[in-house]
């Protein structure tokens, strides 16, 4: 098999991890940095250079949203204070990040990743319990306030392992959202955060990324791509009807692996 060979299908393998863990509360980072160790391929810049494909797969699924809320901007005062409220609720993710971008990078290690896979299963499977009542379905009865708590647990996503669907998605719950409001709300705020994050990032490591890597990262996101495609709907239809529970324990089973992987060298 020759080098290049490799090389795509270690980049394929990694761009479908990414997309199909980028919008599930798993969190893609850590699914990311447990991968690349095994394969022996990737970096902290590949992994963000790839989840453009997952945000380009997420822009195209919510293309109609999307350009019907710019349309409403210039119309109804709702639409433009909804707006305002996606604007608040990323402040304080771009603030932490390029106050503490390089202390977060060396965090990307697995053993970092177990432990807040775990803790995060744990949180699921308290605050989504089996009688969780229901919240508020409209998003633009959505208070100012709610957007920014929002937010305020979206900073907390930068851990890898922590997922940035799942914090996002699990305080919406807290503050009364309901499910499908809370998904809806935190894959509207993915798209200014991870298209910051990754520009950033792709312009930060423009001299690492170059050469041989760019040829796996062109690979890694049109396989991101096509797996996010299909994660996005089949999430935002199973949140209708069930709790995130599975998820929950799907974290803690996944950490107690890694953790027993790197025991055993």
């Amino acid at each position: 098999m020759s080098p290049e060979l490799i090389v795509a299908l270690k980049a394929a393998v990694l761009g479908v991890v990414e997309g199909l863990t980028e919008f599930l509360p798993v969190s893609s980072t850590g699914h990311l940095i447990v991968a690349s160790h095994l394969l022996g391929y990737g970096s902290p810049q590949f992994d963000v250079a790839i989840q453009l494909g997952a945000m380009l797969a997420l822009t195209w699924a919510y293309r109609e949203r999307l350009i019907k809320l710019l349309v409403d901007t210039a119309s109804r005062p709702a639409a433009r204070l909804f707006v305002l409220k996606i604007v608040a609720a990323f402040v304080p993710a771009a603030i932490v990040g390029l106050l503490l971008n390089d202390f977060l990078e060396t965090l990307f290690r697995p053993g970092v990743v177990a432990t807040t896979l775990i803790a995060g299963g744990v949180l699921i499977l308290v605050i989504d319990g089996p009688r969780r009542f229901r919240g508020l379905a409209d998003l633009e009865l959505m208070t100012l306030r709610q957007a920014v708590l929002i937010g305020l647990g979206q900073t907390v996503a930068m851990i890898p392992g922590v997922s940035r669907s799942g914090a996002t998605i699990v305080t919406g719950l807290l503050v009364g959202l309901d499910r499908r409001a809370a998904t809806d709300f935190s894959f509207l705020l993915a798209l200014p955060t991870m298209y910051a994050a990754t520009l950033y990032s792709l312009w930060k490591g423009r001299e690492t990324l170059a050469g041989e890597m760019g040829f796996g990262i062109v690979v890694g996101l049109v396989a991101a791509y096509v797996s996010a495609l299909v994660v996005i709907h089949t999430f935002l239809r199973f949140v209708q009807t069930n709790s995130l529970r599975p998820f929950g324990w799907y974290r803690i089973v996944a950490g107690l692996a890694v953790l027993v992987w790197l025991a055993l060298g």
